[in-house]
C-alpha cells in the first residue's frame, strides 16, 4: 500500500495512534486491529450529530467531515496492497430505510437486507466474516437480535511468506514465564545484523526486530524489560515502526547485553564470517474477542451507545444507536510465515428522539523467549494492520502453520 499524500500519510499515523491507545489497555495474550476499527468509526461518523459525532471525530483524529472519503481511500489502499484483503458489508433490517447519499459512499454491492428470519440472516453474516477471512474469523463479532435495525462490518485479512523461514526445534526457556516449559521454537541466521536494534523509551528499552515477508508485509517482534506493560512495550513498536523512535542497529551494538534477549558476542567461526544475526523465538496463534463498547472512550462510542436518543440523523431517518461494538481478531506465526485475520461489526437498535447538539565472528543474538509484542505492518506507508502480545506460544509438536 503506497501512501502518496500527506493527507493519506496522516491516516496511517492517527490509525497507528489508536493501534498504541488501545494497546495501554491489553491485558495478556491478545491481537486487535484499529485498521479494522478505524474506517467503520469513520463512516459512522460521517452520518452521526451532536456529541456522538464530535466523540467519534476526537477518537478518530480527523474532522467528521472528512471521515468517511479517508475511510474510503484506506479501504481502497488496503484491498489494493500485495497480502492484504479488505471488505466492508452493511446490512439492513428491511423496514430501516437509508440516506441515499449515506449509501452512496461505501462500497458496490456491499449493501444487504435481513428479515425477521435471524437464523438465516446470522448464517449469511458468519459466512461473509469467514469467507473474507479465508476461514480464521468463522463467527460475525456481534449477535443479531429482534431489536437490531443494522450492522456494518469490516473484515482485514493478510498473509505473508518469510523471505528467509524458520527453522523449528523444541526450545525449553530457562528463566521467566515460560521456564521450563517445551514449546515450538524457531530459529534462523542470517548476516543482516541491522533487522535487530534496541532503543530506550521512558518506559524502559526495548528491542524490536523485523521479519520481513515477501509481499509488502512485516511482522515486528518486540521485546521490552521484565518491569514494562504490553501496552508500554506495543506504543514502543508502533514508534520504532513510524521511526519516531531511533534505534541503535545490531551492527553498531557493543560486545555484551545490549537490550531485551539481546546479546552480541565473539563465536568461534572455522574462516572470517560477516557479522550475522542469530534469531530464536517461538510460534504462535493468538485468538481475541473484544468488546468495543468497553471501552467506549477510546473509539469515541460513548454517547453514540445511549439508547435513549438517535445519533445518526444522515445514516437514517429512523433515530439510531449503536447495540453492539466488537471485533475478532486471529494472528498465526510460524517457520514459513504469517496470517492474521480480523472481523470488525457494530450493530444499531432503534434510538429515540435526536439529542440538542454540544460540543570472531560477531553475532548478533536475540531470544524471544517470554511474552512479546508483535505488529503487522504495511511497510510502503508503515500502517500497522494488526497489533497483540504473545503470552501462550505453541507447545513443542510437529506441523507449521
Amino acid at each position: 500500500m503506497r501512501v502518496g499524500s500527506r493527507a493519506e500519510g496522516a491516516v496511517a499515523h492517527t490509525v497507528n495512534g489508536l493501534t498504541a491507545r488501545w494497546a495501554a489497555t491489553a491485558q495478556g495474550g491478545t491481537a486487535f486491529s484499529a485498521a479494522g476499527v478505524w474506517p467503520l468509526l469513520a463512516l459512522l461518523a460521517d452520518g452521526a450529530a451532536g456529541p456522538a459525532r464530535q466523540e467519534l471525530a476526537g477518537a478518530l483524529g480527523v474532522p467528521a467531515e472528512d471521515a468517511a472519503r479517508l475511510a474510503r481511500e484506506l479501504l481502497a489502499a488496503l484491498g489494493s496492497a500485495p497480502g492484504v484483503d479488505a471488505a466492508l458489508g452493511l446490512w439492513t433490517h428491511h423496514v430501516l430505510p437509508l440516506r441515499e447519499e449515506w449509501r452512496a459512499g461505501l462500497p458496490a454491492g456491499a449493501h444487504g437486507v435481513f428479515g425477521d428470519d435471524l437464523v438465516t440472516a446470522r448464517e449469511r453474516l458468519d459466512a461473509w466474516a469467514a469467507e473474507r477471512t479465508g476461514g480464521l474469523v468463522e463467527r460475525m463479532p456481534v449477535a443479531l437480535t429482534r431489536e437490531t435495525r443494522m450492522v456494518l462490518a469490516g473484515a482485514l485479512a493478510l498473509h505473508t511468506t518469510w523471505r528467509q523461514p524458520f527453522t523449528e526445534r523444541s526450545l525449553t526457556p530457562e528463566a521467566g514465564p515460560w521456564r521450563g516449559r517445551t514449546l515450538r521454537g524457531l530459529h534462523r541466521r542470517s548476516v543482516r545484523p541491522d533487522r535487530v536494534g534496541v532503543a530506550g523509551t521512558a518506559d524502559g528499552f526495548v528491542t524490536a526486530l523485523t521479519v520481513p515477508g515477501d509481499n509488502g508485509i512485516d511482522v515486528h517482534l518486540v521485546l521490552g524489560e521484565e518491569r514494562m506493560t504490553p501496552g508500554q512495550v506495543v506504543a514502543a513498536g508502533v514508534a520504532v515502526v513510524e521511526r519516531a523512535l531511533a534505534l541503535t542497529p545490531g551492527g553498531a551494538l557493543p560486545y555484551g547485553h545490549v537490550g531485551p534477549g539481546l546479546h552480541v558476542e565473539r563465536q568461534q567461526a572455522a574462516a572470517p564470517e560477516p557479522t550475522s544475526l542469530d534469531v530464536t523465538t517461538v510460534a504462535y496463534e493468538v485468538r481475541a474477542d473484544h468488546d468495543l463498547l468497553a471501552l467506549a472512550d477510546l473509539f469515541g462510542l460513548r454517547t453514540a451507545a445511549d439508547p435513549r436518543f438517535g445519533h445518526f440523523p444522515g445514516v437514517s431517518e429512523r433515530p439510531l444507536a449503536v447495540e453492539q461494538a466488537r471485533q475478532s481478531a486471529v494472528a498465526r506465526f510460524g517457520a514459513l510465515g504469517f496470517r492474521a485475520g480480523a472481523v470488525t461489526a457494530v450493530s444499531m437498535t432503534a434510538g429515540s428522539a435526536a439529542p440538542q447538539a454540544r460540543h570472531e565472528t560477531t553475532v548478533v543474538r536475540v531470544a524471544f523467549d517470554r511474552p512479546f509484542a508483535f505488529l503487522a505492518t504495511d511497510r510502503d506507508s508503515r500502517l500497522v494492520l494488526l497489533a497483540g502480545w504473545v503470552s501462550d506460544p505453541a507447545p513443542g509438536y510437529g506441523g507449521t502453520f
